[in-house]
C-alpha cells in the first residue's frame, strides 16, 4: 500500500527546495520558509505546536516556529523530509492518518500561490485516501457553521450534511480538499444553492 504521507512529503521538500526560502504560499504572510518551520515545529516541538490549537499557548508557538526558522534554509528543509522515525505525528501508525492530508495541502500551499498552476492528476486510489478524510472535516466544518450541504466528489456518491441541503459542493477529491480546508479561493470546485449561503460558504474559515 502507497504511503501518500512520505510521497506528499518528498514532493513537498522538493518543491521547497526549487522554489527558495522567499517564495510565497497560500498560508497568509508566510513564506515557504515560515511553512517549512511550521511543519518541523509540528512534528518534532509538540510543546510549541499545541499553539496552533490552544490560543494562550500560540505567541509561545509563534517564537519557537520563527527560531526554526532562522535556520539555514537547507537544514530546514531537510528536516521536513526527514522526520523523526517515532515522533508523536511520524510514527508509522500515525503518519499515514496525520500527514497525507496535512502534506497535500501544504504542498498545494506552494504550489498554487505562483500563477499558472493546474490541478495535478491524482490516482484514484489516492483521491479515494484524500476522500476518506475530508468527508469528515468537511461534515464537522458544515455542521458548525449551520450550513446543510451535499459534496460531491467526482465519480463517487455524495455526502450530505443536513436533511435539507442548502448547497451543493462539487469537485475532484484534491480540490474538495483544497476547498474545505480553507483555501477555497484556490479550489476548483463548483458551489450551487442558496446564493447567501454559498456565498457564506467560500468566505468562512474552513478546515482544522
Amino acid at each position: 500500500m502507497t504511503n501518500y504521507a512520505r510521497r506528499e512529503r518528498a514532493l513537498l521538500a522538493d518543491l521547497l527546495l526549487s522554489e527558495g526560502p522567499d517564495a510565497p504560499t497560500l498560508c497568509e504572510g508566510w513564506t515557504t520558509r515560515d511553512l517549512a518551520a511550521h511543519l518541523v515545529v509540528r512534528e518534532r516541538r509538540p510543546d510549541a505546536s499545541a499553539g496552533i490549537m490552544i490560543k494562550p499557548l500560540a505567541g509561545y508557538g509563534e517564537r519557537v516556529r520563527l527560531s526554526r526558522a532562522a535556520l539555514p534554509y537547507e537544514q530546514l528543509v531537510d528536516q521536513v523530509r526527514n522526520p523523526p522515525s517515532w515522533g508523536l505525528m511520524t510514527n508509522p501508525v500515525v503518519d499515514p492518518l496525520a500527514n497525507t492530508l496535512e502534506f497535500f495541502i501544504h504542498h498545494e500551499d506552494v504550489r498554487r500561490a505562483t500563477p499558472g498552476w493546474e490541478p495535478r492528476s491524482l490516482t484514484p486510489e489516492f483521491e479515494a485516501s484524500l476522500w476518506r478524510t475530508v468527508k469528515l472535516i468537511s461534515r464537522a466544518s458544515l455542521r458548525r457553521l449551520g450550513i446543510a450541504a451535499e459534496i460531491t466528489p467526482t465519480g463517487r456518491p455524495p455526502a450530505l450534511t443536513g436533511d435539507n441541503p442548502q448547497v451543493s459542493v462539487r469537485g475532484d477529491a484534491g480540490e474538495l480538499a483544497v476547498f474545505f480546508f480553507g483555501r477555497q479561493r484556490a479550489a476548483r470546485v463548483t458551489v450551487e444553492g442558496d446564493p447567501a449561503t454559498a456565498d457564506r460558504l467560500r468566505t468562512a474559515k474552513l478546515g482544522v
